[in-house]
């Protein structure tokens, strides 16, 4: 059979789909660059470490994909119809040392990973304090349709869509909801997000390390207005948290019955809100609410 002569060798072939990874990734570089791309961008101690494990599970990824996609385009190359000296050999039998290999690997792939992961899985439960010798605090989380109510029970505060942290503080955020399918909260460059449920407490704790503005959101898609469900996350130094709690402490709104059962109205695409009081029996009344309905259903407490 005579040799195509207008066809590329093996090595022109690798050389021009090396060169267009390379370029893939300089593209993907350049328009990232400056931007807050959370994923890549962690500014808080959970995220620093999921950031890590999932660089680690990438590059172990990595070396696996690579070496197997790199046989498996060897062999369709190396066998392919045109090429006359190949031999294919069918009854071949390989040796018991091979078989046992090719289990081994990935084997050995499945102990190093479960190895990392399951003691980090553990350590970065969402429910799980921070230990910091800065006494954490607690804000209650209250998902509507279609935003967020953030009480502050120590403060005596409440805002909507918009919350402010102190700068290596531990923060513990109880989460429930009230008249709305199941939320997420996420915070993506402070940490992984957690289901906010009718009836139900969960917990998450994160801590913040940089200061700064960032994006909040709800990745669980529940119902019209679920585009514009952001929040702002604000982490300051302690000496603009104390002046913003007092900034807040003098505004003309209340969160009373009254004005908590016109947000509990579905709307969309809402503006922040700065409240100087709530009632203290605001959040229990809202996982009471629900208790006769959870009854069988189990209860996070």
């Amino acid at each position: 059979m005579k040799k195509n002569k207008n066809s590329l060798g093996l090595g022109w072939i690798v050389l021009i789909i090396v060169t267009a990874l390379v370029d893939l990734g300089l593209l993907i570089t350049y328009l990232i660059r400056g931007k807050n791309i959370a994923l890549f961008n962690p500014k808080g101690f959970i995220a620093h470490e999921q950031f890590s494990l999932m660089m680690f599970v990438s590059g172990v990824l990595f070396a696996v994909a690579i070496p197997v996609l790199c046989i498996l385009f060897f062999t369709a190359w190396r066998y392919r119809e045109s090429n006359t000296k190949a031999k294919h050999v069918p009854d071949s039998r390989h040796s018991k040392l091979f078989v046992l290999s090719l289990w081994l690997f990935p084997t050995a792939i499945m102990l190093v990973l479960a190895n990392v992961m399951w003691p980090a899985t553990r350590r970065l439960a969402p429910q799980k304090s921070i230990d910091s010798s800065v006494k954490p605090i607690t804000i209650q989380v209250i998902t509507l349709r279609w935003k967020w109510l953030f009480l502050y029970p120590e403060q005596g505060i409440a805002t909507v869509n918009f919350v402010q942290i102190p700068v290596n503080t531990p923060v513990k955020f109880e989460m429930t909801a009230d008249e709305t399918p199941m939320s997420s909260f996420w915070i993506p460059n402070l940490g992984g997000q957690l289901y906010a449920m009718t009836g139900h407490v969960n917990r998450l704790n994160l801590m913040a390390d940089t200061t700064g503005d960032y994006p909040g959101s709800t990745p669980e898609i529940n119902g019209a207005g679920f585009a514009g469900m952001k929040f702002t996350a604000r982490v300051s130094s302690d000496k603009d948290f104390e002046q913003w709690v007092q900034k807040v402490e003098q505004s003309d709104s209340n969160l009373d019955t009254a004005t908590y059962g016109e947000l509990l109205q579905p709307s969309q695409n809402n503006l922040v809100g700065l409240y100087s009081a709530f009632d203290r029996s605001l959040y229990d009344n809202v996982i009471m609410k629900y208790n006769g309905l959870m009854e069988g259903h189990g209860h996070n407490e």
